[in-house]
């Protein structure tokens, strides 16, 4: 015989989980999120609390789970082998940093929208100076996508050893951006300082030192380091996001803060980025558009666009405009500028795309 019906009504209440411990999601992996509890990322010393492995809640739907964010966990939280969680609450992301695979909105790689990490206070840019040399498109698009999430940015300038910083530097010199220099055996205090109390994010190509910085700055991290090839190309070493909290500073008691090291990174599409705030990652530029006739695209065909004008009295490099046109055709699918028409270094012409 059938049972009968339940008389107990059907309600839509989700539980509240009152008894709920707050974390921080440090790694991602096939489903499973590794989380520290809320004092660990506030500073405590990593060892002295428990990584717990969790899953997510059914009443969580289609939310995603990434590194950085801030998360509500309950069932078994004391990190022991076998022990799994759940978590039932995304708290609200005060930042996010996102990247789609094309730059190109009508593309399907285009609509596809990867938010590489939450709650970030600052995106490192680690570029080479030499072997391989830096690609100044590839950190234009980098300072868009953080001036985008409004996320600091920071250059790492690597193989300090190898070149000179001045053309580099001279190329962002109306920006002010903060940068540091780094040395295979350089001190990294001054990298540090910059690092203490902040989530900061690693972003880089491939061979230009981001692993080995990382092992440098975390030498538990235990990183994967590889070699260079022979045309100037890296090799992807880092395979998976990670946040690794950074070791205290002896004698100081103020959160030494944490990094998350990304993947080696091929392409940094900015679909994703409206056209206006496009420009905002070029504030060199935007006070040239002040004289810019009503609805200017601001591209080359424009032949009133006032930051032809502001370029040729000096007050930005063309160079810098030129990379902003070049983002904004490679927008509106005119061309690809990852594949032919993107600065290799300040002084190398258009060889090579910026995500190459």
């Amino acid at each position: 015989m059938r049972p009968g019906k339940s008389s107990r009504p059907r309600t839509r209440t989700r539980p509240q989980h009152a008894d709920a411990v707050d974390g921080f999601v440090i790694a991602v992996d096939r489903g499973r999120y590794q989380c520290v509890l809320a004092g660990a990322e506030r500073g405590v010393v990593g060892a002295e609390l428990p990584t717990v492995t969790a899953m997510r809640a059914r009443e969580l739907g289609r939310k995603s789970v990434v590194v950085g964010d801030r998360v509500s966990l309950v069932g078994d939280t004391s990190g022991a082998e076998g022990a799994l969680a759940r978590i039932v609450r995304i708290a609200e992301r005060r930042s996010v940093l996102r990247r789609t695979a094309d730059d190109d909105e009508t593309t399907a790689e285009g609509r596809l929208e990867r938010v590489v990490v939450a709650n970030a206070d600052q995106l490192v840019i680690v570029s080479a100076l030499a072997d391989p040399p830096p690609r100044t498109g590839f950190i234009d698009r980098c300072l868009v996508a953080a001036y985008d999430a409004d996320v600091e940015p920071l250059l790492c300038l690597t193989k300090a050893d190898l070149a000179g910083p001045e053309e580099v530097l001279g190329y962002y010199t109306e920006l002010e951006l903060p940068y540091v220099l780094n040395r295979p055996d350089s001190d990294l205090g001054a990298l540090r300082a910059l690092l203490g109390g902040r989530v900061s994010v690693l972003v880089g190509h491939s061979g230009v030192g981001k692993s080995t910085l990382v092992n440098r700055l975390v030498p538990d991290a235990l990183r994967a380091v590889g070699v260079v090839s022979a045309i100037g190309r890296g090799r992807h070493t880092s395979t998976s996001a990670v946040a690794l909290r950074l070791p205290p500073v002896p004698g100081v008691d103020t959160d030494p803060g944490w990094i998350i090291d990304t993947p080696g990174i091929r392409s940094f599409g900015l679909a994703h980025v409206s056209a206006d705030s496009l420009l905002h990652g070029f504030p060199d530029l935007v006070e040239g558009t002040v004289d810019c006739p009503p609805n200017c695209q601001h591209t080359a065909d424009e032949a009133a666009c006032g930051l032809d004008a502001w370029v040729a009295a000096g007050k930005a490099d063309p160079r810098r405009l030129a990379s902003y046109r070049r983002l904004l055709a490679s927008r509106a699918g005119e061309g690809d500028s990852r594949g032919e028409s993107d600065q290799r270094g300040p002084g190398e012409g258009d060889r090579r795309g910026p995500d190459e």
